[in-house]
């Protein structure tokens, strides 16, 4: 295990500009995400980590070490692909052992590392079995078993559950997350679903446009974005973004003009001038039917009763914006109908006009 520091990390190919200035320390143990966006650069930071990627500038340190200048099998990491990239005419064992064969390590040392990986995975049934003998989840587990073996300082996962349908990545989620306590080691994560990174996360990073905008505690993230875009992009279904203007302030508190919505006082810190354009954010598990101080009266388009909640889509009148409401399963909202959603003030996020958040005062729960 060991800590990875990235200082002034640039990509260029040709004349675009990739990643910008990438500054990043993961601590040892750490379990960290890179999320993000096509095209924000996250994969291209891991490949450059893994010396798959050449840098432009900057410096990476694995365990106090500068590795810039090191090939991919002396930098200490092991990778995950997104795809499984398996001999098939090789077994589980085989697969597993392959790096160590390469090295000319002794056959004892190989079949006790394979076989200790194999019984941290539950894969000591299928060692001698082919990859096409295996399911999608246990041909990732032979893909993960492969880094194990290796015993690397920095585990580095490239979207490994992409290629898996949805009982499978929410069982290879929950198997990730168990092996990471177990080894206790560092790992850095790239994942465009949100979803992975709330639940595996010791800290999310949050990359657009080549540059870190946010990282911290998942729920840190969820509640305390520092712009429109994290708030956009952490929370599922996203959040609700509504144009307003400011019309007076407080030390500790912002009212509003909100078309659709009517007055609000946001208790939220920042300056603001009177008449300045900015934007109220809801997220959808903020309404409910009755009982808040606020609503906004929404024409329901679509309804999706998912079970253990209701999502409905409606548009506020005069606005062809659609918005996004999450209530309890069973909630009756149908299509058509015009309901008034309910909301408190207090679980609002304010944005200026270039995006930034205005602080929000903390409730227990967060």
């Amino acid at each position: 295990m060991a800590n990875l520091k990235l200082s002034g990390i640039s990509k260029s190919f040709g004349k675009v500009d990739v990643l910008h200035g990438i500054d990043l320390a993961v601590n040892d143990g750490e379990f960290v995400v890179f999320v993000g966006p096509s095209g924000c650069g996250k994969s291209t930071l891991l490949r450059i980590i893994a010396g798959l990627e050449d840098l432009t500038a900057g410096r990476i340190e694995i365990g106090g070490e500068n590795v810039v200048d090191r090939p991919p099998a002396q930098r200490g990491i092991a990778m995950v692909f997104q795809t499984y990239a398996l001999y098939p005419h090789k077994t589980v064992a085989g697969n597993m052992g392959y790096a160590l064969k390469l090295a000319r390590r002794p056959r004892a040392e190989i079949d006790a590392a394979v076989r200790k990986a194999a019984q941290v995975l539950e894969l000591e049934p299928l060692l001698d079995r082919k990859p096409s003998e295996l399911s999608g989840g246990q041909r990732q587990r032979v893909a993960i078993g492969r880094a194990i073996v290796r015993d690397p300082k920095v585990f580095l996962f490239d979207e490994p559950l992409s290629n898996l349908d949805a009982a499978l990545r929410g069982q290879m989620r929950i198997e990730i997350a168990d092996l990471h306590k177990r080894l206790g080691s560092t790992m850095v994560y790239v994942t465009h679903d949100q979803t992975e990174a709330m639940t595996m996360a010791d800290r999310i990073v949050v990359l657009n446009g080549g540059r870190i905008e946010q990282q911290g505690a998942p729920l840190d993230l969820y509640h305390h974005p520092v712009n429109q875009f994290v708030a956009g992009f952490i929370g599922a279904p996203r959040m609700n973004f509504l144009p307003a203007t400011v019309t007076a302030t407080t030390g500790d508190m912002i009212e509003i003009a909100c078309p659709g919505v009517g007055a609000l006082k946001l208790p939220v810190e920042g300056k603001a001038a009177v008449g300045e354009a900015v934007t109220l954010g809801i997220r959808p598990h903020a309404f409910s039917l009755d009982g808040a101080a606020a609503s906004v009266p929404l024409a329901v388009n679509l309804v999706e009763p998912l079970g253990h909640e209701t999502v409905a889509y409606g548009t506020l009148p005069g606005s062809r914006d659609t918005m996004i409401v999450a209530l309890p399963g069973g909630a009756a909202v149908r299509p058509g109908a015009t309901v008034p959603f309910h909301f408190n003030p207090a679980d609002c996020y304010l944005f200026d006009g270039s995006g930034r958040a205005f602080q929000r005062q903390r409730t227990r729960s967060e």
